[in-house]
Formats: structure tokens, sequence, C-alpha cells
């Protein structure tokens, strides 16, 4: 649901962001509602692993179709800004070293062997 009107620079309704757009104020919560004790917002990401099922998919990938997905995110990423890019690969990175290899390399346009096996 949009809360503004339209505008011709799209760039940042999300959070988080590096475009100054809007963040989340936590003074406008609502306060917790009594139920058989306290009730507040669900931290979805407590005990959450974000890693695990890109992880998955990603072994369960061969070598043709990882290349296409270097190939792919690169290709999307060009035009970003470089810390953004950087931080991007760092999540990359924790899904596998390979990942973020395959994907940094294909951003320098190169068709290096990456050295990490893809298993």
């Amino acid at each position: 649901m949009r809360f503004f009107p339209s505008r011709t620079n799209a760039d940042a309704y999300y959070e988080p962001n590096s475009f100054g757009g809007p963040v989340e104020r936590p003074e406008f919560a609502e306060p917790p509602l009594k139920i058989s004790g306290d009730a507040a917002r669900y931290d979805h990401r407590e005990g959450n692993d974000d890693y695990s099922q890109p992880r998955a998919l990603f072994h369960l990938f061969n070598e043709e179709q990882k290349a296409r997905l270097f190939s792919n995110i690169a290709e999307a990423m060009r035009g970003v800004p470089d810390d953004i890019v950087e931080r991007q690969l760092g999540h990359f990175e924790h899904v596998h070293p390979d990942y973020a290899a395959g994907v940094r390399a294909a951003l320098s346009g190169t068709d290096r062997v990456l050295t990490h096996s893809w298993g």
C-alpha cells in the first residue's frame, strides 16, 4: 500500500536503504496488548537463518547454471553504487564463497576460473 503521492524518483521506498528513504520509527509502534500476558510485534528474524535455503539451492546448480546465475546477477547490478554491491556480495559470501566469487568475477567482466570447488 502506498502512503505517498506518485513521484518520478522511485528509489528507496523500502527499508533498509542507502538513499535517505523511509526508516522504521519504533516510537510509533503500537503499545503491547494485554492478552494473558503482554503481546508485541513478533521478531521474525529471531532464530531464522537467511542463508541456508539459498545455499541449498546453490548446491543443486551445475556449473552452467551457476555461470548463468553469476552473469544474470552481475548484469542486474551494473550501475549500482559500489558500497551497495559490496554489501550484497557479503550476503552472497554468507551463502557460499563461490557464490560471491562468481558474481564478483562476472562484475569485473572476467571469465576466470574460481579456485573454490563447486561442491
